[in-house]
């Protein structure tokens, strides 16, 4: 497997001394948010050619103020604006995948408006994924949205398309479901993989990946049951302390994730 890490953890972010970190620490990979003008997208292909980093995924940034799934059409509008955007960092720097979290459901918006509406747009988006061959990677947040592994299965298949995929977060899984339970229920459909920290007691995100009470080694077994060789992405806030040493602390604990030695 590929050990990444989000932008958002590495001091000095989208810079030469960011991704010399990321780097130095061990990640191949750097998972950027979205890049919204050409000059940026130059500079982060430029930095990860320069450091010989990868990016794997665009972490698309319109889907939770501008949803899919918003009752204004206009709303929709700007959300798609923001995936093509992701879609032209991804092409830019040669990622693959775009993350995107399709649906918002709230007061104003049931659980099959979510559905429907986000449907139709992502079934618009996804013309422009297959003709530029980026995946669209739905990711489990905490959404009121794809509340089962089941529901998160139906939701992706039913585009029938390779290019429709799941982004699974591991952390994100944890307060309402069993991480390596969702993992063999999604199965081939995982192209991508986000960790972080969680504990289930306190029922919030920890500093650390080990932090938490989150059964590691059952969670890689299981990605190791269905196959998954692919990316594990870190993401995690800075190390307030010690942004730099956080780095190589989030390195090594990847390792022993990775490694199932938790």
């Amino acid at each position: 497997m590929k050990k990444g890490i989000c932008v958002g953890t590495l001091p000095g972010g989208l810079s030469d001394e960011g991704f010399a970190l990321a780097k130095e620490a061990g990640f191949e990979g750097v998972e950027l948010n979205t890049l919204n003008d050409d000059e940026t997208r130059q500079k982060a292909a430029a930095l990860a050619k320069k450091h010989e980093i990868i990016v794997p995924s665009i972490m698309n940034s319109a889907h939770w103020g501008k949803p899919l799934s918003d009752p204004d059409p206009a709303v929709r509008r700007e959300s798609v604006e923001g995936m093509l955007a992701s879609f032209a960092s991804a092409e830019a720097t040669e990622a693959k995948t775009v993350l995107l979290v399709p649906a918002v459901v709230n007061d104003n918006v049931t659980y099959e408006q979510a559905w429907i509406r986000s449907q139709a747009e992502i079934l618009e988006l996804l013309k422009v994924a297959e003709d530029k061959k980026i995946e669209i990677a739905l990711e489990n947040v905490w959404n009121r949205f794809m509340l089962s592994p089941t529901d998160f299965a139906h939701y992706v298949d039913q585009f029938n398309s390779e290019f429709v995929t799941a982004y699974f977060d591991v952390g994100n899984i944890a307060l309402y479901g069993i991480p390596h339970h969702w993992i063999r229920s999604l199965g081939s459909r995982i192209t991508k993989v986000h960790v972080k920290g969680f504990d289930t007691g306190a029922r919030q995100f920890t500093s650390t990946l080990l932090g938490g009470n989150i059964n590691w080694n059952a969670a890689m077994t299981a990605l190791n049951d269905i196959g998954y060789d692919g990316w594990i992405t870190a993401e995690m806030p800075q190390n307030r302390e010690n942004p730099r040493q956080g780095c190589f602390d989030l390195s090594g604990e990847m390792d022993k994730i990775i490694g199932g030695t938790v």
